[in-house]
């Protein structure tokens, strides 16, 4: 019987079984990544430089586009390098990376937006207080606070995860290395392990998530006490973007993760570890940026200001 110490690799999900359907998920795959290189980018460098976006709320949308970056950066390279290559082999060092790096950068995004929510409900609800409530101090405390919770996460999960032996076999049955994919394939009978770390993550998300609602459920009666339209529209253009990157993020994270056995199938587990490791990190640049006139004048400034350098 194999254990985790024979195990030198294990193998990845393989997106087709042709040399072009290889090519085409590379090419699909690298759109994306550079998509989100470009997005994500662009905010970072625009809310840097811009010095009318050096409040609270960019600094922490910052963050997030760091965080987005990172975790997008840990999954989508080796696949695409592995359908290039045709190959599906990831090391048991670079597995364990990805399982950690993936759960630190996620974590921290997940805490993050909790913080984000944080401050929405600030400048709507208590705006005189905005100022003492978020100060630079403060914000670097809540976004140190969304790291630090996303390392520890990721330690946890991760020395657990690896310290259990694997006897059924070194096949992920997912296109990155996916903690419950990879418990698949041990033969420890770990239940009371994985039942305390269920619910240590399940009240981190929990807890996040009531945080989240309350917030927005005070925020939405603040705005209809609005009586102008104008700031109606400007509560609203300021919310709905991160309402709908934390009703994503969490649906689909969640599904992956609790869903029941019998519901499980390779490729619904494909489609919705998709949903939720690589689509959030593509499209929140476009979602924050589509009803922020500030931070579109801010990119529009910037790479017209690059192009006439050109």
């Amino acid at each position: 019987m194999s254990n985790s110490s024979s195990i030198t690799q294990f193998l990845l999900l393989a997106f087709a079984d042709t040399w072009e359907l290889q090519l085409l998920h590379f090419w699909l795959f690298l759109g994306i990544y550079l998509a989100a290189l470009l997005g994500n980018g662009l905010i970072i460098t625009a809310v840097a430089c811009n010095h009318r976006l050096h409040t609270p709320m960019y600094f922490f949308l910052l963050n997030l586009s760091v965080l987005d970056l990172g975790s997008i950066s840990t999954t989508l390279p080796k696949s695409m390098a592995n359908s290039l290559w045709d190959t599906r082999a990831i090391s048991y060092t670079g597995c364990a990376a990805q399982v950690f790096f993936l759960f630190f950068f996620v974590t921290a995004e997940y805490c993050l937006l909790t913080v984000m929510a944080y401050d929405h409900y600030v400048a709507i609800c208590k705006p005189l207080h905005y100022g003492t409530l978020l100060g630079s101090r403060a914000c670097v405390h809540m976004a140190a606070a969304a790291w630090c919770s996303g390392f520890l996460h990721a330690l946890l999960q991760t020395v657990n995860t690896f310290s259990l032996p694997f006897c059924h076999g070194n096949a992920v049955d997912q296109f990155f290395c996916e903690v419950p994919q990879i418990l698949k394939l041990s033969c420890s009978d770990a239940y009371l392990r994985e039942v305390g770390l269920l619910v240590v993550s399940a009240s981190l998300i929990f807890g996040c998530f009531v945080f989240i609602v309350v917030s927005y459920v005070e925020i939405f009666r603040a705005v209809l006490r609005i009586p102008s339209q104008q700031g109606w529209h400007k509560a609203f253009s300021t919310c709905l973007p991160h309402l709908a990157v934390v009703s994503l993020f969490v649906s689909t994270a969640l599904f992956a993760y609790l869903k029941p056995p019998a519901t499980s199938s390779p490729s619904l587990d494909l489609v919705v570890a998709v949903l939720y490791s690589v689509v959030p990190p593509a499209v929140n640049p476009l979602i924050y940026s589509l009803r922020n006139q500030d931070l579109k004048d801010a990119v529009w400034k910037l790479m017209t200001g690059l192009f006439s350098k050109a």
